[in-house]
């Protein structure tokens, strides 16, 4: 039996890009949602704070330990610059991890 051959469209377009990063430093979640906008934190829900980069279309999970989860981006470039916009806008609630 002949097997039939079908044309198959095999093009795609990047949609979400999903990336971690490691601050390496302990983030005050609380002061953070109270002072940053666009930061929502309900630790009885959910450990992390949730951040929303409006202008660069990102939407970041930042929990206690420094550790990052950026999505929503369409390109490295795109998680690069979101991870340095909320390194900027975070600086003052960042603290060196306690020591081991």
């Amino acid at each position: 039996m002949a097997r039939k051959r079908y044309r198959v469209n095999t093009n795609f377009k990047v949609e979400n890009i999903v990336a971690s990063a490691n601050l390496d430093v302990e983030l005050d979640l609380f002061n953070i949602a109270m002072k940053v906008d666009n930061v929502e934190y309900e630790p009885e829900q959910f450990p992390g704070a949730i951040m929303r980069l409006k202008d660069m279309g990102t939407t970041l999970l930042l929990f206690k330990n420094g550790k990052v989860i950026c999505s929503g981006a369409k390109s490295e470039k795109q998680i690069g610059r979101s991870v340095k916009r909320a390194a900027e806008l975070l600086r003052n609630y960042m603290k060196p991890h306690p020591k081991e």
